[in-house]
């Protein structure tokens, strides 16, 4: 039988587990965004993979992830880039038509948050 703390602690334990769930953005596989990169134009999500290249400097650059569906570059402003062969989830707004240094990388996801 079940306390009353006890019962209590669950609920609790579940409102605050589907309060960080819902903040959330949703997790994309690259090959849907490729696809149809209109659809997520502008929105917040979240991809995941390993690195395949990367440049940058002084905190800033481009690194491209490969989640196995598909390749896209991630742009990271003030929060460095991780070495080729790196396993990283990005949190991000994706935009169309980017160029950095030179090069042009028609679709990219805009880092927003920390990489986990």
């Amino acid at each position: 039988m079940l306390t009353i703390r006890a019962k209590l602690a669950s609920v609790l334990l579940v409102a605050v587990g589907s309060l960080l769930l819902a903040g959330c953005p949703p997790r994309e596989s690259i090959g849907k965004i490729n696809l149809d990169p209109g659809r997520y134009a502008g929105k917040e999500i979240s991809i995941a993979g390993q690195v395949t290249d990367s440049f940058g400097g002084l905190g800033r650059g481009v690194f491209q992830l490969d989640d196995g569906t598909g390749k896209m570059w991630v742009l990271s402003t003030g929060y460095g880039v991780p070495g080729t062969g790196a396993k990283v989830a990005v949190v991000g707004r994706v935009e169309q038509g980017f160029s950095f240094a030179g090069r042009n990388f028609g679709t990219i996801l805009r880092q927003t948050e920390q990489r986990h």
